[in-house]
């Protein structure tokens, strides 16, 4: 018999993602839960990835990205945020943004280090800072809108902190940074070495006139911060797995050492496709309306529900709160409008370490109008 180690996450199975969709595939129920688009992609960028691919740019990329990709990557930036990074020693191209998340983390956390977490969070932090050695201290955004109690994240620091983690637009809730919560969080970090990782992949999905505030323009949060975005995000692409890193110098040298050990490099012909694509700017420019419009058409829909809802402030992900319609546990009410009201939604619950239930559920509203006019049919019926 063989002794099998010791698995090193054994509370970690199929996440909550894979398992939804597939319970949507099982009982073919609308999926409003994984975050993917149900459209494709603008016709243009995959006429050039078929381009590059036909032109025989099927090889290895370099390790950190090909070079006209970081350094459109770095004249967007200055573009959108005032600051032009270096696209040869603070831009990284990585596969996906959970990749770049996760060389930023594995980069700077070691065994004793702690990292503050804001939750509900995205479900790929604590993981990789455990396998690290690391101990996530988790600080709850406060309900009903999700903000940050900025007093709680100063109990949470330590002179054992190495990292923050930030994420704006927010997924699961959709609430935004205000440049007041980013001019908080420099001053609380001040005169500290506590670096600062910034998942903005929402970036471009921001509603109601707000702006989305990114790290980049912030001067003292510039200098300490690996601040990830996601052009699967931007250009209806997830499958595609194209992401990128910016960071000072130091940071990035040590987060592309992890890089180029987790996945070396990224699709060649993509990134090419990319570049080019990035010249049109009215693509991204033009995608808080396009999905504003989207939001809106799906609210449209609940208000003929029991659902009660805040609109969401950014990202593609509305939350729902169903308390008045069962004191059911957020999992097993998810499973049952599923396999019962044939809609398939994610419980917020999820999103905590602790399974905290507060009878939250998220759907995804990155879907055609047909399919969120179906939905909504549907969810009337609860």
């Amino acid at each position: 018999m063989i002794n099998y180690p010791a698995s090193k996450l054994p509370d970690v199975g199929a996440s909550i993602f894979t398992v939804m969709s597939a319970l949507a595939n099982e009982h073919q129920a609308i999926n409003l839960s994984q975050g993917f688009p149900d459209f494709n992609c603008p016709e243009p960028l995959i006429h050039l990835a078929d381009k590059y691919m036909r032109e025989g740019f099927n090889q290895y990329a370099p390790m950190a990205g090909m070079p006209q990709l970081r350094h459109k990557i770095s004249l967007k930036t200055e573009k959108m945020y005032g600051f032009s990074p270096d696209p040869d020693t603070e831009v990284t191209v990585t596969s996906g943004a959970t990749e770049a998340l996760n060389a930023a983390i594995t980069a700077v956390v070691k065994p004793g280090d702690e990292v503050v977490v804001l939750e509900p969070c995205y479900d790929s932090y604590a993981p990789v800072i455990r396998l690290c050695g690391g101990a996530p201290m988790y600080v709850p955004l406060s309900l009903p809108d999700f903000s940050i109690d900025w007093d709680q994240v100063k109990k949470r620091v330590s002179s054992r902190t190495r990292l923050i983690i930030i994420n704006t637009p927010h997924n699961p809730t959709g609430a935004v940074m205000s440049r007041q919560d980013m001019d908080t969080l420099a001053n609380l970090l001040d005169g500290t070495d506590i670096l600062v990782l910034s998942d903005e992949v929402y970036e471009h999905m921001v509603f109601d006139g707000q702006e989305h505030y990114s790290a980049l323009q912030h001067p003292q949060l510039r200098e300490r911060s690996f601040v990830v975005s996601s052009f699967g995000k931007t250009y209806h692409t997830t499958g595609w797995k194209v992401g990128y890193a910016v960071a000072p110098a130091p940071l990035t040298n040590e987060l592309r050492k992890m890089h180029q050990f987790i996945t070396f490099c990224t699709a060649t012909p993509l990134q090419l496709a990319i570049a080019d694509f990035m010249e049109e700017e009215t693509h991204y420019l033009g995608l808080p309306d396009f999905y504003q419009a989207k939001r809106d058409f799906f609210l449209e829909q609940l208000k003929q529900t029991r659902f009660e809802f805040i609109p969401s402030a950014g990202t593609y992900f509305q939350l729902v709160k169903y308390d008045g319609i069962t004191d059911a546990y957020d999992v097993d009410f998810a499973r049952h409008l599923t396999t019962q009201t044939g809609v398939a939604a994610i419980p917020v619950s999820a999103f905590y370490h602790d399974k905290t239930d507060n009878k939250y559920l998220r759907f995804c509203f990155a879907k055609s109008e047909e399919t969120l006019r179906a939905a909504g049919e549907k969810l009337k019926s609860v």
